[in-house]
């Protein structure tokens, strides 16, 4: 399987080797051009774009944990807590959750309907703020630590967001009257959550429905090809050449004049500012915010995202995030779901998804272990250490 696997790359070499220089350019339009009629094919309340909708709002998680774990080479497994921010920011700015605030910003709700009333676009914004201050603080910890103890702090981090929002019914931020009716505000709803979040609305295109995921599909295209402009600029920009250098050797890279802190908040506050713009999207498509969602498993599925893509690249990102969110979200409750019943067993595939994917990362990572689409640098790093352990088996002993 690795031989046939090596010689597919080099095929795919070869042909991209003889493409004109102009064809990435290319390609990304006819990829453009795709996903946006993609919705056209299937209908408005399709399960499939139901799931691509998902899929899409990952990949922008995915590419914001890749500029932290892939490029700046930190690990984070508390990257859970930024999409809680990011949720939380539709919950308090477009809802009526704060009922004793009246404010109302182009919003879709009638203006006689308490509580605090964004614009999507605005929420959005708010959501990516918070979650970039957040990243600040929780990169702080980290600037002096390496290895599995950024791991922990980050870990810790995750927990601590995650034990806030399910008791966050004991943080009141003001006092009420002392009934069941008139609790006072209070900083979460905990496991009961926040429901009836304000429907995106834009003017002259309208206010979104629940049952035409069309427009909910175009927002999170548009929204994951901010990301991915920023992305690349980012990776071919100073900084990004200063994230791969910290990554490879934080002391000769600090020794030829890096900034070390500078560069590693930059990398914790960008990659939570697209986990929070996410996090936002996902919390209106859902219409609900319940701590409940903000489970440790979250970080782990991001991470395997990228890891079966390829730690560092942008488009490995991309095709981890969309393989795992298509096999989670689509086919194995969907598609499969019933397969173990043809075969006389009394269960259902949902019940083994988390070993379905240990087993897909333990093959990625014996036949594969630099990506499905890895880095060229990581590539090299990966495959020179291969050939070069091979080649010692391969001495003859004396």
């Amino acid at each position: 399987m690795s031989e046939l696997i090596a010689q597919l790359t080099e095929w795919r070499d070869a042909v991209l080797e003889r493409l004109p220089p102009w064809w990435p350019r290319a390609l990304a339009a006819i990829l453009i051009a795709i996903g946006i009629l993609l919705p056209f094919a299937f209908g408005e309340t399709s399960g499939f774009i139901d799931a691509t909708i998902k899929a899409l709002a990952f990949v922008v998680m995915a590419l914001g944990l890749n500029i932290v774990v892939g490029f700046a080479g930190l690990l984070d497994l508390g990257y859970v807590a930024f999409y809680a921010l990011g949720a939380y920011s539709m919950g308090w700015f477009a809802s009526g959750f704060f009922y004793k605030a009246h404010v109302h910003i182009l919003s879709s709700a009638l203006s006689t309907v308490p509580g605090i009333h964004f614009n999507f676009l605005l929420v959005l914004l708010s959501a990516a703020l918070i979650c970039a201050v957040f990243g600040a603080i929780i990169g702080l910890p980290t600037l002096r630590l390496r290895g599995d103890y950024i791991a922990i702090v980050t870990l810790a981090f995750g927990e601590i967001i995650g034990t806030i929002a399910v008791n966050g019914t004991d943080i009141h931020l003001t006092g009420g009257n002392g009934t069941p009716s008139d609790p006072g505000m209070t900083l979460t709803a905990g496991n009961l959550g926040i429901p009836a979040l304000d429907l995106p609305y834009f003017p002259g295109i309208g206010k979104f429905q629940l049952l035409n995921l069309r427009a909910w599909y175009w927002l999170i295209f548009a929204i994951l090809l901010l990301v991915l402009f920023v992305n690349i600029r980012l990776r071919d920009s100073r900084l990004g050449r200063a994230w791969v250098a910290l990554r490879e050797d934080e002391v000769a890279a600090v020794s030829m004049g890096i900034p070390a802190v500078r560069t590693k908040l930059l990398a914790y506050s960008i990659g939570a500012t697209f986990g929070g713009m996410s996090g936002a999207f996902l919390g209106a498509y859902y219409t609900t915010v319940n701590a409940s969602q903000f489970a440790f498993s979250f970080s782990i599925f991001v991470l395997a995202m990228i890891i079966v893509g390829g730690l560092g690249s942008i488009w490995g990102a991309v095709l981890g995030a969309l393989l795992l969110s298509y096999i989670n979200f689509y086919f194995i409750p969907d598609v499969f779901n019933s397969l173990p019943g043809t075969f006389g067993l009394n269960f259902s595939l949902t019940d083994l998804s988390f070993g379905i994917f240990g087993f897909l990362l333990v093959l990625v990572m014996v036949l594969r272990p630099q990506g499905l689409f890895p880095e060229r640098r990581r590539k090299l790093e990966l495959t020179q250490e291969i050939e070069r352990d091979q080649a010692m088996l391969q001495e003859p002993t004396t």
